[in-house]
């Protein structure tokens, strides 16, 4: 079977939709399958094109034996409203008047968000007759409702409409949680339409460090308790949280938090720990993704935060299956279907969203009780291997393409 995948994210650019899509079309090829991803050139999240990469119109390239052709697009960094929808319509148009250039699939994967990339493969599905899937990470325009990007209603009508339009014209549709499921069948889709492929980890690269952690030492982190986030800095993870738990827990020297990441939000952030004169927060920036298990290894707990915003009940992070994996427990602030999660595999303590009093009173929990810090950690490590291998549900998402 020859799968053609669009994405507007691929690695090396280290993002939750650049990891799945990689991680899916590598077991993929595994599998004896053709895999061929079109993206852009990569320059997430700060806008600035990765060294070794050219904005070029057509580029191919082999990764992991996946044929990976990169377009060129309007490079932006991640954030603006108007620039970054720029970005993402100029995407959709180069994959259409690349179309005669692109081999012909069997099977269109298009991802969403970002939300033009999601309907270019009504384009390609259009013009070279092939099956397509709408792949359904984020819910839009609802998303980006919740965290005030938008509020024009002229643009979101017209937004809905092209949502309503992708779900009715698409072969089938796979999302990443039940809640987005039955959103999506809220819209008038049958529910034998909708699959469900939930995110999981490569267990084979997030396994327990046994090197030699130079972060930790660069640092000084080796005899410290480091509450860590790992992922985007952006409106929607309400990261003020986290540097107000800190300015709680000033007086407790061997408390450390630690974010790695970039986004919109993360110069103000910045300017915020500054203003604040927080000397237990550290900020590191982005890191490449084969040094996360190092970032993980360094950490005594995972750190999962998002708005409170009724939309965000529907999602599950991604990294909670990476601290899974790490054994890191998980102090969660989100609600909904991946509270069930954290609850069902015993591997966290959850807390109200937005709530810094709550956030430092969970660390403390687990600072001080090294045997409660252990079990939760362990739990993870069990739950994850038997529900979210990256493997097994790579295999699940093969034969739903197969089966059209």
């Amino acid at each position: 079977m020859h799968i053609l995948f669009l994405s507007h994210y691929f690695p090396p650019e280290v993002n939750a939709p650049a990891t799945r899509t990689y991680e899916h079309c590598r077991h993929w090829v595994e599998s004896g399958h053709k895999v061929t991803v079109v993206t852009c050139v990569p320059n997430h999240p700060q806008g600035k094109i990765y060294p070794g990469f050219k904005n070029r119109l057509f580029q191919k390239d082999i990764v992991d034996g996946i044929e990976v052709i990169r377009l060129w697009t309007y490079i932006t960094a991640n954030e603006g409203f108007f620039k970054r929808t720029l970005n993402y319509v100029l995407y959709m148009f180069a994959v259409i008047l690349a179309l005669p250039f692109l081999p012909k699939a069997k099977i269109v994967v298009s991802t969403s968000p970002q939300f033009f990339c999601g309907l270019a493969g009504f384009f390609y599905s259009f013009f070279k007759r092939a099956r397509w899937v709408l792949e359904i990470r984020d819910l839009w325009p609802e998303s980006i409702i919740a965290v005030g990007a938008i509020n024009n209603k002229a643009i979101i009508k017209s937004l809905e409409w092209i949502e309503s339009f992708a779900y009715r014209r698409c072969h089938k549709i796979v999302c990443v949680t039940d809640a987005f499921k039955k959103f999506i069948c809220g819209k008038g889709i049958t529910p034998e339409k909708v699959e469900v492929i939930k995110n999981g980890v490569d267990l084979q690269l997030f396994s327990e460090f046994t090197g030699e952690n130079e972060l930790a030492e660069e640092h000084q982190l080796s005899n410290k308790f480091v509450a860590s986030y790992v992922g985007t800095h952006g409106m929607a993870h309400h990261l003020e949280t986290v540097l107000q738990a800190a300015e709680l827990l000033h007086y407790r020297d061997d408390i450390v938090f630690l974010l790695v990441g970039d986004g919109a939000e993360r110069n103000r952030l910045l300017a915020m720990k500054d203003e604040m004169k927080l000397e237990n927060v550290l900020m590191l920036g982005q890191m490449p993704k084969s040094r996360m298990p190092e970032i993980w290894d360094l950490s005594d707990a995972s750190l999962v935060l998002l708005k409170k915003s009724d939309l965000f009940k529907t999602v599950i992070p991604s990294k909670i299956f990476e601290s899974m994996a790490m054994r890191k427990p998980i102090i969660l602030g989100v609600e909904g279907e991946v509270k069930d999660i954290i609850d069902d595999a015993g591997c966290g303590i959850c807390i109200e969203p937005e709530n810094a009093e709550q956030l430092a009173k969970a660390l403390k929990q687990l600072a001080d009780d090294s045997a409660l810090h252990t079990q939760k950690g362990d739990r993870g490590k069990v739950f994850v291997e038997q529900n979210f291998d990256r493997k097994v549900l790579a295999q699940r998402y093969a034969e739903i393409l197969n089966a059209l």
